[in-house]
Order: C-alpha cells, then sequence, then structure tokens
C-alpha cells in the first residue's frame, strides 16, 4: 500500500492537508442520497450540489463507486419541475398566501431517481437533470447539461450533451462490465492498477478476457 497506508472509503479528506477533494460517501446526510465507496467531489462539501431535492417527491440521487466529479458540478432534482399541462406553471402552492393545493403527483413532469454508474467522470460546471440515467465509465464534458440517459463509456458534451463517441468498441465495453473492477476488495484493485492505467488497451482486452475464463495473473 502506499505509504504504508491502506484506501479507506469512509475517510472524507483522501488527500492528506488538502480539504478541497472529499470522499462523498461519509459526509451523507440525507437519507435520498446514496453514493458507493471512492467516489469523490473537488470541493468540500457534496449536498450542496445537488439542488431541488424534496422529500415527497420521493426521488433518489444514486452514484455509484469510483466516480471522479469535478468543482461546480450541479445535480437538478426533480423539485425543480413546475406543473406543464396547465395554463401557467406558476408554482403557487409553495408560496405564502396562495389559495392552492400541491398539484397531484400524477399532473408533474417527475422523472424518476437520477442514477449515476461506476468510474464516472462528470467535468467541471455540468449540469445533470432530472431522472438521467449514466452508464459506467461514461465521459461527461465540463459545462454540458445532460438531459437524456447516457450509455455505458460514452463520452457527451455540450448543451444538451450529445454524444461524441464511444471510449472503447462494443465488445471491450461488454468485457468492462462483467469484469465490473469497482466491486472487487482493495487488495484485487491495487493489483489490477497496472491494467486499469494501461494504454495499450489490446492487451487490457485480453487480460480481461483471460480474467473472466478464471486464467490470468498480472
Amino acid at each position: 500500500m502506499k505509504d504504508g497506508k491502506t484506501p479507506d472509503p469512509n475517510v472524507v479528506h483522501p488527500i492528506s492537508g488538502y480539504d478541497r477533494e472529499i470522499y462523498i460517501k461519509p459526509t451523507i446526510t440525507a437519507p435520498n442520497i446514496i453514493v458507493g465507496d471512492f467516489s469523490y467531489i473537488a470541493d468540500s462539501d457534496f449536498e450542496s450540489h445537488v439542488t431541488h431535492h424534496y422529500e415527497w417527491n420521493g426521488d433518489k440521487l444514486i452514484i455509484g463507486k469510483f466516480c471522479q466529479i469535478a468543482a461546480g458540478v450541479e445535480f437538478v432534482m426533480n423539485g425543480a419541475n413546475h406543473q406543464m399541462n396547465a395554463v401557467s406553471t406558476f408554482p403557487f402552492y409553495t408560496l405564502e398566501g396562495w389559495d392552492m393545493q400541491p398539484p397531484a403527483t400524477a399532473d408533474m413532469p417527475l422523472k424518476g431517481d437520477t442514477v449515476i454508474g461506476n468510474d464516472v467522470w462528470i467535468g467541471q460546471n455540468a449540469v445533470i437533470l432530472p431522472g438521467v440515467h449514466i452508464g459506467d465509465g461514461a465521459v461527461i464534458g465540463a459545462n454540458s447539461v445532460v438531459g437524456s440517459d447516457v450509455t455505458p463509456y460514452t463520452i457527451v458534451v455540450g448543451d444538451p450533451a450529445k454524444a461524441i463517441r464511444k471510449r472503447f468498441d462494443d465488445e471491450m465495453i461488454e468485457l468492462l462490465e462483467k469484469f465490473s473492477w469497482w466491486d472487487k476488495s482493495i487488495e484485487e484493485i491495487n493489483a489490477l492498477i497496472p491494467m486499469l492505467t494501461c494504454s495499450d488497451t489490446e492487451k487490457v482486452r485480453e487480460f480481461i478476457k483471460q480474467s473472466l475464463c478464471g486464467g490470468s495473473s498480472l
């Protein structure tokens, strides 16, 4: 282990002496936010990046393991949506003095849970809109506004975010999804780092194929 330390997903500050990057999971207080081990944000707080997240909507923000979230990223949840099937979109029911009960759930454009996969990199100032599902290994470009689902290992950029390419071919993506390195033990992941950071993707492809058949070793 580096510097004699074992990676610990329950520490808040994974870089000694630096408080502008935190592991998210141990800081979560909201019951409707679920974050996997080792996902981090380049900030000293995470929950302030999750907006319009009201318990009565019942939606969850679910983030997998080993995600990398840059500064300024915002997760906009379903509470930001206004009624769209009426003449006015004004939310009278939320403001004092107006004689309106909350609209029926069926009248609200609720999009469901927002789900981020594992090993997803979200660039600076990106905005993730309600109900979006982002697959494992995806990359979200800086300043992108993501309003629709992103398939695994796809790079999207822009406003609205559009796919520019897949990171790997379909076979490699399928292998990576089956391999699911993020679900392995810390010891296994440490041993896998040479492969996880190797730029020779054909070498990695063969390694994963052998691993899935139970016959590989580093």
